[in-house]
C-alpha cells in the first residue's frame, strides 16, 4: 500500500468530501470541497489531476457567491464526457443539484447547470453505469426529522432523470443517507447506506429491476457512526467497502472485503487509527487493477492510498 496526500500547502483551511475518477488516459481526477469551514460562504469546489505520480496543485473549479457547495463527485462517461456534480445551498436541507462537464479530461469546463427542484445527483458517491446502459446515481434527502435514500436513473446519457424511492429502514424516519452502489447481476443492484447513532450499523439495500423499486434497508453487522462510506464492485467480483468501523466518531477509517454482495464481510482492515477525523471516502478500481481511496484527512488535507491486486483480494 502506498499513501501520499493530494497537496501539503493550500489557499484554504479546511477540506473535506472527496471524490475520485480514471481519465481515458490513465490520469486520475479528484475534487473536494473547501475554504474557511464547512458550510461558510466561501467554499467551494477544487480539483487536482494525478500525472505521472504526481498529483497537480489545488485549483478552484467552481463556486457560488456568499453561497457554500457541497459534496463534489466526479464521472466519466463511456464517451470519455468527465462530469463534475455538486450541489450549492446554505445547508444539506436547502441545496440545489448542479454539475459542469468537461471534454477534455478536466482541463476546461461547461458553464453550470442546475437541476431542477427535486433532483439532487449523486449525493456523494459515483454513479453506476448499468451493464443496460442506464445510468443510476444514488442520492437521498435530509430534511427536517426525517432522512432517506433515493436513485436517480437516466436512460439517455444524463439529459433526462427519473427518480425512485424513498429508501427507508422500517420504522426509522430518520435514518439513512448517502447511498453506495453496485451491480451484483444484470438489474440486480446492492445499496449500502450511511445511518444514524440511533441506527448505529451500515444499512443495505437490493433492488431486483435495475433500481426501480427497492427492498426495505436492513441494518448490517457493520457499526457506522452516522459518518459517509464508499464500495466498488471489484473486476473478479469482490467487493471492496471504506468506511469508519466504529459506532462513535470518525476514526479508525477501515476497509472490509465481501465475496457474496455485502451479506459477509472479512475482517476490516485499518488505514487511519490515530487520533482526528479520517472520514468521507472514495474508491475506485482503475484499469490494472490497483485500488484507489481518498479521504478527508483531519479537515485540512486530502489523503490518497493505492493498494495493488494482491492486496485487494480481501
Amino acid at each position: 500500500m502506498t499513501a501520499q496526500f493530494i497537496f501539503t500547502t493550500a489557499p484554504f483551511v479546511h477540506c473535506h468530501a472527496s471524490t475520485l475518477v480514471e481519465l481515458p488516459d490513465g490520469d486520475l481526477l479528484t475534487a473536494w470541497f473547501a475554504g474557511t469551514q464547512e458550510g461558510a460562504k466561501d467554499v467551494g469546489i477544487w480539483l487536482a489531476r494525478h500525472h505521472a505520480g504526481t498529483w497537480t496543485p489545488p485549483k478552484k473549479v467552481a463556486d457560488e457567491p456568499d453561497v457554500p457547495c457541497w459534496n463534489p463527485v466526479l464521472f466519466c462517461d463511456p464517451g470519455g464526457l468527465v462530469w463534475l456534480f455538486y450541489k450549492v445551498g446554505p445547508s444539506p436541507q436547502t441545496w440545489t443539484g448542479a454539475y459542469r462537464t468537461s471534454a477534455d479530461g478536466g482541463r476546461t469546463w461547461s458553464p453550470v447547470t442546475y437541476l431542477p427542484a427535486g433532483l439532487l445527483g449523486p449525493i456523494k458517491n459515483k454513479p453506476l453505469l448499468l451493464s443496460s446502459g442506464e445510468l443510476l446515481c444514488g442520492t437521498s434527502v435530509e430534511s427536517y426529522r426525517a432522512w432517506a435514500c433515493w436513485v436517480e436513473i437516466s436512460t439517455d446519457g444524463g439529459q433526462t432523470w427519473t427518480k425512485h424511492g424513498p429508501i427507508t429502514v422500517p420504522g426509522e424516519n430518520y435514518g439513512v443517507i448517502q447511498p453506495t452502489l453496485w451491480e451484483a447481476a444484470p438489474g440486480r443492484i446492492v445499496m449500502l447506506t450511511r445511518a444514524t447513532q440511533r441506527i448505529g450499523r451500515v444499512c443495505r439495500v437490493t433492488s431486483e429491476d435495475g433500481g426501480r423499486t427497492w427492498a426495505p434497508a436492513q441494518p448490517t453487522t457493520l457499526p457506522n457512526p452516522n459518518s459517509g462510506l464508499d464500495a466498488v464492485r471489484l473486476h473478479e467480483g469482490t467487493v471492496a467497502l471504506v468506511y469508519n468501523h466504529t459506532t462513535t466518531g470518525r476514526t479508525p477509517l477501515n476497509l472490509a472485503f465481501s465475496q457474496d454482495d455485502g451479506l459477509t464481510w472479512s475482517e476490516p482492515l485499518t488505514l487511519e487509527d490515530q487520533p482526528g477525523e479520517y472520514s468521507y471516502p472514495a474508491i475506485i478500481q482503475t484499469r490494472d487493477g490497483n485500488l484507489h481511496l481518498t479521504y478527508t484527512w483531519r479537515r485540512i488535507r486530502i489523503k490518497h492510498l493505492v493498494l495493488t491486486p494482491e492486496e485487494c483480494q480481501g
